[in-house]
């Protein structure tokens, strides 16, 4: 019998409240008030995400942000900025303890991305994991797309699917963005670069980097499409289960009162 998981689809949340729902899960699991739980949600106005780590100042344009509509948020976890937009995006909240899950944090990744590869899969996609050769992060590039980490997705050697973990309270939060488009020039103005000629050659490569789902299939696909792909892809990779959660009135006051005094307040956003 197949262990059985939450699985909560919030829809179209702002920014903040999208970063406070990963939080509170994760809490909720550690206080054993939820099961393990596969989350999908979306973005408006559009986000761009930057890692617990990242500086902002001298590497993100929040002029140009400000400009296109989209929110800055920083995320609980590491890594580099990511554009949310035209994706869906996925959260995993499972305990450290889960028996499926390797104490070491490229192996819980391998695991995880399971449910990846058989979304792909699910739509046609030829995918497979990223092994990188070599030291990551040599480009000091601020955008997340730019290289593939361990085990993330690749499809025709392109990176299509970034993540990115956190282990808090003996929680693993794992989130990651799998984006049916990307627009490469309004992606580009977000960062600040030395020059113009730095930026038009990073702009110029990251085609050779990075996919999206739409570039790849001869019929393009909706977010429902992939909503439906992944979600089963996740049951068969992780060999699960799902039961729908929905989240009470007292729990969405208590994220909206975290987006607000954490993922809204500018002081944590610009931290660094």
């Amino acid at each position: 019998m197949k262990e059985k998981w939450a699985f909560l689809d919030t829809g179209v949340l702002t920014p903040s409240m999208n970063m406070a729902v990963d939080e509170a899960l994760l809490i909720w699991h550690s206080q054993g008030l939820l099961p393990p739980v596969l989350r999908f949600y979306e973005w408006q106005p559009a986000g761009l995400s930057v890692g617990y780590f990242q500086r902002v100042k001298g590497k993100i344009d929040v002029d140009a942000a400000k400009r296109h509509g989209f929110e800055i948020v920083r995320r609980q976890t590491g890594g580099r900025a990511v554009l949310h937009d035209r994706e869906l995006t996925y959260s995993v909240i499972v305990s450290e303890q889960h028996e499926k899950m390797p104490s070491s944090v490229t192996d819980a990744y391998r695991v995880i991305s399971e449910g990846l590869l058989k979304g792909f899969q699910n739509l046609g996609m030829e995918a497979g994991f990223a092994i990188p050769e070599g030291k990551l992060g040599q480009t000091g590039s601020a955008v997340c797309f730019e290289e593939p980490s361990w085990y993330e997705l690749v499809v025709n050697g392109k990176k299509a699917a970034g993540s990115a973990q956190t282990r808090q309270k003996g929680v693993i939060l794992q989130h990651g963005s799998i984006p049916l488009e990307v627009d490469e020039n309004t992606l580009f103005d977000l960062f600040i670069y030395p020059n113009e000629r730095v930026k038009e050659r990073a702009r110029n490569s990251f085609g050779d980097k990075a996919i999206a789902i739409n570039d790849v299939l001869d019929v393009k696909v909706t977010v429902d499409d992939v909503r439906a792909a992944f979600k089963k892809g996740f049951e068969d990779g992780l060999q699960i289960e799902f039961e729908t959660l929905s989240l009470d009135d007292v729990q969405w006051a208590y994220i909206e009162e975290l987006a607000k005094t954490k993922y809204e307040d500018e002081s944590y956003t610009y931290s660094r």
